[in-house]
Order: structure tokens, then sequence, then C-alpha cells
């Protein structure tokens, strides 16, 4: 099975991501990455694992891979879901799979090419979705081969850079490492459709502040952005009018962000692959209801819409004392 390996010439931040990309994770995680590799049309260049349940496993929770393809003639499904990816990537889909010891993993996927994913990391980009994810902890859990590895590398050390620059640019002039990374993810959070409770950035960076402020150094030094240092405090050296065409194209990453958002979700209820599925797990998971489907509502969720919610309705009417408590895991 093909396993990440193969890293030429690292810079320092580079080196510094090997680390977290090659750590070891659960092996039925690895058999899953595995398994959803060998399902694509053609192999892709990697399979990538992040988000809370990378930071925090929970037996009962749901896995965040990202597919990256070499090319969008790579995606799979039919033609509209294929140019709906090339339109407004990344298409999602959820699977499930039956571990050797009889677990059953869950996980949204996400897929893209590797051009959409280097065009949406560059410090140029309006949609923040992408480098704001990867530039936290994530680990390459299946990979084609050497050249594979070196561009995941790649594009994982461009979502580091372009956050780092972009804390910079939108933080006080003079901040701590963390400070400057607080002031990143509140903005990123806010240009997105995503309620999360105030301070969420602080959770995570908990547990991880040496990794993000050694992140933040050689983030910039990748970009050649210098930067004096006054015991905690760090001074990036950035000129007055170029923070202000930051801030206001800042504003512009915001005014895009949520209407971009939203159009993912209209584009989701077509293309998400086993939505149906994912959304009876989730009624189940927080509400304890069963709702059965059956392989036609599986493969027609859309049709079966009304009937899904009519069967559904008492959920509205359900006890609060009857209902299971939310587990907190941080997943979307």
């Amino acid at each position: 099975m093909p396993r990440p390996s193969g890293f030429s010439m690292p810079d320092a931040l580079e080196q510094r991501l090997i680390g977290e990309l090659t750590t070891a994770v659960d092996p039925a995680v690895v058999a899953f990455a595995h398994n959803l590799a060998q399902s694509m049309p053609a192999p892709p260049l990697g399979v990538l694992f992040y988000g809370s349940m990378l930071r925090s496993a929970d037996p009962d929770g749901i896995l965040d891979f990202y597919i990256i393809t070499e090319t969008a003639r790579d995606f799979p499904g039919g033609f509209l879901a294929r140019a709906a990816n090339r339109l407004l990537p990344p298409n999602v889909r959820y699977a499930e799979f039956t571990a050797s010891d009889n677990r059953i993993l869950r996980a949204k996927i996400a897929i893209l090419s590797r051009a959409q994913f280097a065009a949406r990391t560059s410090l140029a980009s309006l949609d923040t979705t992408l480098w704001a994810r990867f530039c936290q902890p994530a680990r390459l859990i299946w990979v084609r081969g050497p050249e594979a590895a070196d561009a995941l590398l790649d594009l994982i050390a461009r979502c580091v850079t372009t956050a780092a620059c972009w804390s910079a640019l939108l933080g006080e002039p003079r901040m701590t490492a963390l400070g400057f990374w607080r002031t990143l993810f509140a903005q990123t959070y806010a240009s997105e459709l995503r309620v999360e409770k105030k301070g969420r950035g602080n959770s995570l960076l908990q547990g991880q502040e040496a990794r993000y402020a050694a992140l933040l150094a050689l983030g910039w030094a990748r970009a050649h952005l210098q930067f004096s240092a006054d015991g905690q405090l760090l001074e990036p050296v950035i000129p007055r009018e170029l923070r202000l065409k930051a801030v206001q194209r800042w504003q512009l990453v915001r005014r895009t962000g949520q209407p971009r958002n939203v159009m993912r979700l209209l584009k989701g209820a077509f293309t998400f692959e086993n939505g149906a599925s994912y959304l009876a797990w989730k009624i189940r998971r927080h509400t304890g209801f069963d709702l059965r489907l059956s392989a036609f509502e599986q493969r027609h969720p859309l049709l079966m819409l009304p009937a899904l919610l009519w069967r559904a309705r008492k959920l509205w009417n359900r006890p609060q004392d009857g209902m299971v408590p939310e587990k907190k895991n941080g997943t979307q």
C-alpha cells in the first residue's frame, strides 16, 4: 500500500511539515483511506486527514478526508457531478468503512484537483476554506508515490505560508505569535458560513502553541517577510500602504466568503453522494432517532425528501428530556 515517502530537498518549513504529515495514525483510518483511493477512477495524488477527529479521537465521530486528484478528469461521478466540482469545488461525499476489528468508521470526503487546491491556497485567493484548514495539523495517510508526496507537501506549505502572511497583514503591528494566529482564525471564521463560539481559535491553539509559534516564523521566512522580535512580541516589516490594501482586500474576502459557502451548500443538495445516509447518521447521533432509509431513499434523497421530512416530523415535538445530548467534537 502506498505510504508517505519520497520527500526531496525540503526547506525548513517543509521539513517541519514532513514530521507532521507522516506521523502515524490509527491503522484502521489508513485502511479506510486506502479503500477510498482504490475506489477512485484513477489513483489520486493522496488522501489527507485533518480536523477535530485528528485532534481528539471520538469513536462515534466522523473523520474528515480530502482526496487530491491529479486533474479534474479524475473526478468520480457522472457528468453533472464532475462539472459541478470543476465550477465550485469541492464535491463532498459520505462513506462508511468496517475495520478489521469490526469498528464502523465514518468519513466526510471532499474531492478536488491539484490545480484547484493550488489556486485556492495562494495569497491572492478570495477563498479561505483550504488554507485556513490546512495550516492546522494534517496527516498524509495515503499517497501515490514520491512525486505526489512532494506535490502535496508543497500545497500544505503554501497553506501555512498564506496563513502566516494574512496573520501579519490583519494583526496589530506588534503581537505575540499566538496573538497573530488568534486574530487570523477569528477573521477566517467570520468570513465563512460557520457558527462558532467566541474564542474558537483558542481551542485550535491549545496544546499546539509551540507548533504555531514555529510555523509563523517559518511561514514568514518562506514568504521573505522580515520581522523583528522583542521578547515574545514580533513585528513584521509591512509598509503602511500594503497593510491598508490588505484590509481592503480582506473586506472583499468577507463579502464573497459567505455567499460562496451558501452556493456550496445548495450545490451539495444535488452532489453530496450518500448525503441521505449522512443525514440519517447525524439525526441518530444528535437525537437518538433512527431514520431508517430504504435503498431507494438512499439513491434518491431529493425525490424522497418530503417523505423523509414527514417521517422525521416527531422530532419537532420530541420532549427535551428525551433528547440525547449532542457530542461536541467540532465536526460540521
